[in-house]
């Protein structure tokens, strides 16, 4: 019977005390399930980053942590983890992901703003957008958030393009790798989304230079991780009228200091990290079945290349 620690904030505990044992039940697993375990006997890690475990030296026989967030940036680094690691990802994150996307890409695509705010009630008369079809959105990420909503906008009848580190082939979408497809990929998209993991790679991958390739009023969306984005060559390209809007729904430092420049920013919407959470009843199903694969010696769920960073 494997020991399974709870690594969280009280928060979270209060959330998932009943709800994973129900998973581990509902999967066949037999587990103790506690917050107070001796670190010698711990099989298995359910983890928050906030957690006061930063130290998995005393975890002698642990056979892998499992997040309970979907960026995993804040453990990957961490030298005394030698047990896989697993990110979460639940159907409920996916599927709020791909609506924050589509509903804000749907916003840029119609114009809404501009009959939203409206304070001189001017009647703007020949404002009709083009069909879906005749508009590229670009999405720079295609791991499992990143293709979901890439399958929800091309629904949509947009003509989508994603961007990964590694070539993917996603029926219905054109696929760009590498520094050359960044660049082609940037060249036609109208529509930004960021969905990348935060990497020193991927860090500030949106930056002057980069920003210059997109199509002039071209509109962004970064509901993925703040570092992706230079701030200040950002503000610099909305000031410049380059980049028509921006929605930022993640920051470098969260919450977002009162007197940054986005909050005065006109041509930027603000959004406090809401664009997807994890769902603590799918992930404790998420969790339930990668303790039953530990205990099978089946391949992970979500394994995270530590080399990588995702």
């Amino acid at each position: 019977m494997p020991n399974v620690l709870f690594a969280g904030t009280d928060e979270n505990w209060q959330t998932y005390k009943t709800l994973i044992p129900e998973a581990l039940k509902a999967q066949g697993v037999s587990a103790v399930f506690s917050r107070d375990l001796a670190p010698e006997t711990v099989d298995y890690i359910v983890y928050s980053p906030r957690s006061s475990v930063q130290d998995f030296s005393p975890y002698t026989r642990l056979k892998a942590v499992l997040s309970l967030w979907a960026g995993v940036e804040r453990i990957v680094g961490n030298k005394t983890l030698q047990a896989p690691l697993c990110r979460m990802v639940d159907g409920g994150l996916k599927k709020g992901m791909a609506e924050w996307v589509a509903g804000h890409c749907l916003r840029y695509h119609l114009g809404m703003d501009a009959h939203i705010v409206n304070p001189s009630h001017t009647w703007r008369s020949g404002m009709a957008p083009p069909l879906a079809e005749d508009r590229t959105i670009g999405i720079l990420g295609l791991g499992e958030l990143g293709h979901a909503c890439a399958e929800a906008l091309n629904c949509l009848g947009f003509k989508v393009a994603g961007w990964s580190r590694q070539q993917k082939n996603i029926k219905g979408i054109d696929c760009y790798a590498g520094p050359d497809g960044l660049e082609t990929l940037l060249a036609q998209t109208e529509i930004l989304v960021l969905l990348l993991p935060q990497t020193q790679e991927t860090t500030h991958i949106l930056n002057a230079r980069t920003l210059a390739l997109l199509p002039q009023n071209a509109c962004i969306l970064n509901p993925g991780r703040g570092p992706l984005i230079d701030d200040k060559a950002l503000l610099a390209a909305l000031n410049a009228n380059h980049i028509a809007h921006a929605t930022l729904d993640v920051f470098a430092k969260e919450p977002l200091p009162q007197n940054h420049p986005y909050w005065a920013q006109p041509n930027v919407t603000i959004t406090p990290h809401i664009a997807s959470e994890t769902r603590p009843k799918s992930a404790a199903q998420v969790v339930a079945e990668n303790i039953k694969r530990g205990e099978s010696v089946l391949p992970l769920l979500f394994q995270v290349n530590q080399n990588l960073g995702y």
